[in-house]
């Protein structure tokens, strides 16, 4: 998950909690102008807190992986919604119209960076289950495409992807092209980066938690 926003997170409620305390035990002057503005900053700093909480209890993690059963279901609460903006900023579907995950890690827990090499390798009969396509986005750190020769910022089903003889499929994720060709290829920037991955209309694999996201595997030495 995103260290910088639990850092922020793990600021706002020591600063919290500073407050309450100093408002308990010390003889401080209030005011209700004073008294208004710390109840507003208090708990907006709570709220921030606890949405980051919760978004951390109800995130599941696998492979460097991370998604959020349950994400877009109308009859989610106000506490489960801004647990969701956290980690999935912007609109997203219900679960039967889309499930998502998103990696910034590796397989062993390591920053995705264009300084190494790494292949997705979905094994033969392993590509994500669905009923209508899916896609793997490129951003960089700040979640923008990455510019590219080939202009290309997603693979997907439907992007001419070669499978190999035993019926796999290898993503290369890197900032230099394989030397296998390009219909793989998914290029990166030269620092850190995200990895996005959609699945529309998803098969009972994916609803029921049951499907596996491969990981994101190291290849090689660094980017020449």
């Amino acid at each position: 998950m995103r260290r910088t926003y639990g850092y922020f997170a793990a600021l706002v409620g020591t600063v919290c909690v500073a407050f309450i305390l100093a408002m308990l035990f010390l003889p401080l002057t209030r005011t209700v102008r004073s008294d208004v503005l710390q109840g507003f900053l208090i708990g907006f700093g709570l709220a921030f807190v606890t949405a980051q909480a919760y978004a951390r209890i109800k995130a599941v993690r696998v492979n460097g992986w991370i998604t959020m059963p349950g994400l877009g279901d109308p009859g989610n609460g106000v506490l489960m919604r801004a647990a969701c903006a956290q980690l999935f900023p912007g609109p997203v579907n219900t679960p039967e119209e889309a499930v998502y995950w998103w990696a910034n890690t590796d397989a062993t827990g390591r920053e995705l960076t264009g300084r190494n090499r790494y292949v997705l390798r979905f094994p033969p009969g392993g590509l994500p289950p669905n009923n209508a396509f899916w896609s793997l986005t490129m951003g960089d750190a700040r979640n923008r495409f990455v510019p590219n020769p080939l202009r290309r910022y997603s693979v997907s089903d439907r992007s001419g992807l070669v499978p190999g003889p035993d019926g796999s499929v290898e993503v290369f994720i890197r900032a230099t092209p394989p030397e296998g060709g390009t219909s793989n290829w998914l290029p990166a920037p030269s620092g850190k980066f995200i990895l996005w991955l959609r699945v529309y209309e998803p098969g009972p694999e994916i609803l029921s938690g049951h499907y596996v996201v491969p990981p994101v595997a190291r290849a090689g030495g660094p980017t020449p």
